[in-house]
């Protein structure tokens, strides 16, 4: 790690040095550093990020600028050499600037640049790439023993993953094989998760899962492999061993690997998987270590799963025992909320039915999109471009859904929140049938 820090600051020295140096010495030192030259120095950069390095963002965003205005200012004729033109295609696809590209080609009259790759190119770099998917598929077998080859692969697969996840599976594995320890495969690995995923194919996720946790577990971006690997837990702990799941887990370190059983039981515990949110609260308490509340989360969590249940008085009981300082307020809300709950299923019944909705002062939750915004600095150079707005000739009609129900206090309440109150609400009234059936 040292030395690969050493090796960066040594690039920025003396990039800087070409950058801030006499006019007339910069700029002839600058015309005899050929794109493709630099494009290494930002590929070495990147792969420095992926691999844990985070004070290289700087240096990252360093030499996308560089880059950017030696591509502008360069004699065409240097693109006569095809390795600049895939420096500068490839320079596009990293995260650069796209107007960039379109200047370019526009310029380019000896026709040095394949006019169907950076067509197809323009149009994913707006937000077009699903209307061309197929191009884009068959350009990324053509060049696949290119220098750009990983690159159109790991694009070919975020434009087709949405009509054909096996295919995008293909095409990302393809770009993390020819580009091994890279941003590429980084990113390719994080994408095929998040397919295998949402396709239910398990055996792959958790191949998946398990080369993301060993290889790039320090990434900037590991925090979305966090979030995916959780939500792959709760959704298919039936046919998952806890072996599967100590395999990833056992990559990382004491903190985190508390941190990602918490998440799994907090997540089990909303979607009322019982077993499940019981064992990652165990698993969460031995690696909280001795210290006074450090395991008030994990027994959160553990109790919430039990409420409502046959030990609503113990769930009850262990809930009134967390400290409220220990909880952040979603949390906190969290843990009103199955207290209400709770109180509910210890309610004796009455004789006119009445309502069982939870009090807008029990399920008020921060928005935790605001509080969790990205890092504008830690941005994916490779995530899908948005597609172009298009404008609204008449006002969309309002979606059906859960909050349309709630009073307008409760409208915008977390929707794991939501989804917890909905089944305890369920269960009640489940309860109340059957104590009206029975009669007083």
């Amino acid at each position: 790690m040292r030395i690969r820090r050493l090796t960066i600051r040594l690039l920025l020295s003396g990039l800087t040095v070409l950058s801030v140096g006499s006019f007339g010495h910069a700029q002839s030192l600058d015309e005899t550093i050929e794109p493709y030259r630099m494009l290494r120095s930002l590929q070495f950069v990147q792969d420095t990020v992926v691999r844990g390095d985070h004070s290289a963002a700087d240096m990252q965003r360093f030499m996308l600028g560089t880059i950017d205005e030696r591509l502008r200012t360069a004699d065409p004729k240097i693109f006569q050499d095809p390795r600049n033109v895939d420096a500068a295609l490839i320079y596009a696809m990293s995260g650069g600037n796209p107007a960039t590209l379109e200047f370019l080609v526009a310029r380019d009259i000896e026709g040095n640049f394949d006019n169907r790759v950076s067509d197809a190119l323009r149009k994913y770099l707006s937000g077009k790439g699903t209307l061309i998917a197929k191009t884009l598929g068959d350009m990324a077998v053509e060049y696949k023993n290119d220098k750009i080859g990983p690159y159109l692969a790991l694009v070919a697969g975020n434009v087709t993953l949405t009509r054909d996840p096996a295919g995008a599976l293909k095409f990302y594995d393809w770009a993390r094989l020819t580009a091994p320890g890279t941003i590429v495969e980084e990113a390719a690995l994080r994408r095929s998760l998040a397919v295998a995923v949402d396709a239910k194919i398990v055996d792959k996720a958790s191949l998946y899962a398990n080369g993301y946790a060993r290889r790039f577990l320090y990434s900037p971006y590991a925090s979305q492999f966090a979030d995916l690997f959780v939500r792959f837990v709760v959704e298919h702990y039936e046919v998952l061993k806890p072996t599967d799941i100590e395999a990833t887990l056992g990559y990382m370190d004491a903190d985190r690997r508390r941190e990602v059983y918490l998440r799994i039981a907090r997540e089990a515990a909303i979607a009322g998987r019982k077993q499940l949110a019981t064992m990652a609260a165990e698993q969460a308490k031995l690696l909280s270590g001795t210290e006074e509340g450090a395991d008030a989360l994990a027994k959160l969590y553990g109790s919430l799963v039990r409420v409502p249940t046959e030990n609503v008085d113990d769930a009850m009981a262990a809930l009134m025992q967390v400290p409220e300082d220990m909880l952040s307020p979603r949390d906190r809300a969290l843990r009103q909320a199955a207290e209400t709950i709770a109180k509910e299923v210890l309610r004796k019944p009455e004789p006119v039915q009445r309502s069982q909705t939870p009090s807008a002062e029990a399920v008020s939750i921060e928005n935790p999109a605001q509080s969790a915004a990205a890092d504008p600095d830690l941005q994916d150079p490779f995530a899908q471009p948005e597609p172009t707005p298009v404008a609204q000739t008449e006002p969309a009609q309002p979606a059906a859904s859960a909050s349309a129900t709630l009073p307008a206090e409760q409208a915008e309440i977390d929707p794991e929140l939501r989804s917890f109150v909905d089944s305890g609400r369920s269960k009640l009234d489940a309860i109340d049938d059957l104590l009206q059936k029975e009669g007083p």
